[in-house]
């Protein structure tokens, strides 16, 4: 599901079954690297859809954390945390993040959660066919990356 108001009826009357959340880290930079930043936010974007897709039900689609590129890690997981926190409160048993920012490889110990790292790939210049079967490829990655998270719990 995602978050949307329309998906929330259906995550009431379901709830008992959805017990992941996907969280997209998104950076953000207006000064340096402009380019490459919206891109990796881009590339995750879709990805996190499409894995939405896939397990439909069972997941919801939360917005993105998104952070200032140049953020102190302790700054940005102190933020975080917080998200945790709330989202543990509400019934969530698993956090599923998802980035294209390698810096976040270097935290993953501190994170509540599963942490996915895919590095972006330009999908802009693509046509239709071919980036559907780049975010095809990387989907059969995700998908046992997901039901093994499921499995262990």
């Amino acid at each position: 599901m995602k978050w949307q108001a329309t998906e929330m009826d259906t995550y009431l009357q379901a709830k008992e079954y959805v017990d992941t959340a996907i969280i997209t880290l998104v950076p953000v930079s207006w000064q340096t690297e402009i380019k490459q930043t919206v891109a990796m936010g881009e590339f995750i974007s879709i990805m996190a859809t499409e894995l939405e897709k896939q397990f439909h039900g069972r997941v919801i689609q939360f917005p993105a954390f998104s952070y200032i590129k140049s953020e102190e890690s302790p700054s940005r997981l102190a933020r975080l945390e917080k998200w945790e926190a709330e989202l543990k409160a509400g019934g969530v048993k698993h956090l599923v993040y998802l980035t294209s920012d390698s810096e976040w490889k270097l935290v993953e110990n501190e994170l509540n959660g599963m942490l996915i790292w895919l590095p972006t790939i330009p999908l802009e210049h693509m046509d239709v066919s071919y980036k559907r079967e780049v975010i095809s490829d990387q989907m059969k990655q995700l998908i046992p990356l997901m039901t093994n998270k499921w499995q262990e719990a």
